[in-house]
């Protein structure tokens, strides 16, 4: 790790920076477009068309990560939708899980096994 004070405000400040793993360059275009290089793309585990984003700090060091979109349902937005509506327009209709009906479910469950990281099969997607 190395201390240094950063060049780019009048007020200097102390930052900590941590050593460089990998360190590669590529060059801008005349329209401001670059490749980015392997070994940066190996790192943030790119594809094609995948989406970059960039954070600038105060110091002026950028930071580029892979921008992870999540995929929304649009069958469980539409139905979280519709319970919301409902509890909202009838909130009398709210009711807690009684011990009868959480025991049930229990029962209905007992020994089923299940892997949230485990990818459907073909029949179930």
């Amino acid at each position: 790790m190395q201390m240094h004070y950063s060049k780019y405000r009048t007020n200097f400040f102390l930052t900590m920076t941590y050593p460089t793993v990998i360190e590669t360059e590529s060059t801008l275009t005349d329209r401001y477009q670059t490749t980015i290089p392997a070994p940066v793309r190996t790192a943030l585990g790119l594809s094609k068309k995948d989406k970059i984003r960039y954070a600038i700090h105060q110091d002026g060091t950028v930071t580029i990560t892979k921008n992870v979109v999540e995929e929304e349902d649009p069958v469980l937005v539409r139905f979280l939708d519709f319970l919301a509506t409902d509890m909202e327009n009838n909130p009398q209709n709210i009711q807690a899980l009684d011990s009868n009906l959480r025991e049930r479910v229990s029962d209905l469950v007992a020994g089923v096994e299940v892997d949230l990281d485990l990818p459907l099969i073909e029949e179930d997607e």
